[in-house]
């Protein structure tokens, strides 16, 4: 039986096709062509300057999972997870790193959520039956976080803070609907058309469950550490809990604001999930320097994947093709409600994380208490950059037949842009 091919194989030609058609009309070539060469570079760039932060993050995994805690934090959602993945064995790692992203997607984390979702890409893959096929346990996880299950949009928050919003933090109930929508369209989506596909896949009692965790450390090799140590860790959480008071109390400090919360959860995860492994036993330094070797690689694997998607949407962008697409639907988004400056957002979001952001930021900076500035804002906090996270997660596994994530991805993309306009035509009506 014949593999049909991926959607993303047509996807990617058409825009590479159409851009080149439409500079032939628009006298854009020269702009094209500078745009293929500036896209490749801009992606190796930006693979290259993943490296940091994935082997931080990685490391900082294995910490956690040398000390037990992806284990005891997918106990706990077991339940939902099971449901959700029956694919996958409920002690296996890759639950584990699934739900340490979906958790950093919800604070809104990105810098670490990617190198989580990657961790759980290739803990997946060792599940696969089919090596460079995306599994369906792969695709609704690929959905899941296209639909970006945010709970507080920092980032967003912060640039309306910025521009001057009497209310910035207006969007987290309209994101946080948005969101909502787009996932659960988007786990009903992977699940509908994972039906429709015939795959095998493995099952829960197909696999050793000690074999499928054997990463984890032995009890028996964990070093407690000894009460002078235990002593000195203490003292510092509780000068840290002295400094939050201090911030909130003194007259002399500057108190917490909700724009600061981005800044002080991450190293607040940081020594989290480090304090944990070192009163667990684990030998931090060591184990984190061993976990961090794995981003080095990781960044060299997904730059000929993101180097693809970023020359194709460039060369969309260049072309003028983007600016056809809205002046052609503007009319019909008008009729539910949606401005036409908003529909380029709606299109570049899934294309382009930084353009879609450069849109709003402009927006938002021009009338932040506008309605617009609250559509693009909503849309920003409750979607996700769908071809960038196809081309990252799958291109540090080697999956080249992606199967229905990108369509049920897609659709994610579209119920978050439908409820996003639907709940601000609510919302401030």
């Amino acid at each position: 039986m014949s593999q049909k091919p991926s959607s993303i194989n047509i996807i990617w030609l058409a825009l590479v096709l159409i851009a080149t058609v439409t500079a032939a009309y628009t006298g854009k070539m020269a702009e094209v062509t500078r745009a293929s060469f500036d896209s490749a570079k801009s992606a190796v760039t930006l693979a290259i300057g993943l490296i940091g932060p994935m082997a931080l993050w990685l490391g900082i995994m294995k910490v956690a999972e040398e000390g037990g805690l992806l284990r005891i934090i997918a106990r706990a959602v077991r339940p939902v997870m099971i449901r959700l993945f029956p694919d996958v064995p409920p002690e296996h790692p890759a639950m584990s790193a699934m739900i340490m992203n979906m958790a950093a997607n919800a604070l809104g984390l990105g810098n670490a959520a990617t190198p989580m979702g990657i961790k759980a890409m290739q803990e997946l893959e060792k599940l696969a039956p089919e090596k460079g096929t995306a599994t369906n346990a792969m695709c609704l996880f690929l959905a899941i976080n296209t639909s970006s299950v945010t709970l507080l949009p920092l980032g967003v928050i912060t640039v309306r803070a910025a521009a001057g919003a009497v209310d910035a933090s207006a969007i987290l109930i309209p994101s946080l609907f948005a969101t909502f929508c787009s996932t659960c369209v988007a786990v009903a989506a992977a699940k509908i058309l994972a039906h429709r596909e015939a795959f095998s896949v493995y099952s829960g009692s197909d696999l050793n469950l000690k074999n499928a965790g054997e990463e984890s450390t032995d009890e028996a090799s964990l070093l407690k550490p000894g009460p002078g140590g235990k002593i000195f860790v203490q003292l510092l959480i509780i000068a840290f809990c002295g400094g939050i008071i201090y911030r909130f109390t003194s007259p002399a400090a500057p108190g917490l604001v909700l724009k600061d919360l981005s800044n002080w959860l991450i190293p607040v995860l940081i020594c989290l999930l480090l304090v944990f492994g070192y009163f667990k036993g684990v030998k931090i330094y060591e184990t984190l320097t061993e976990g961090a070797k794995e981003g080095f690689n990781t960044a060299v694997r997904i730059i000929p994947f993101m180097v693809a998607i970023f020359v194709a949407i460039g060369m969309f962008r260049a072309s003028g093709a983007m600016d056809i697409m809205i002046n052609i639907f503007s009319p019909l988004t008008e009729l539910i409600g949606m401005p036409a400056e908003a529909l380029a957002m709606a299109l570049m979001r899934p294309l382009s994380g930084s353009g879609a952001f450069g849109i709003m930021s402009e927006i938002v900076n021009q009338a932040p208490d506008s309605f617009l500035s609250f559509l693009v804002s909503t849309m920003q906090g409750s979607t996700e950059t769908t071809f960038y996270v196809l081309a990252v997660y799958f291109g540090s596994v080697g999956i080249k037949r992606t199967r229905h994530a990108l369509p049920a991805a897609l659709c994610a993309d579209a119920a978050g842009i439908l409820a996003s306009v639907l709940i601000c035509n609510l919302w401030l009506s």
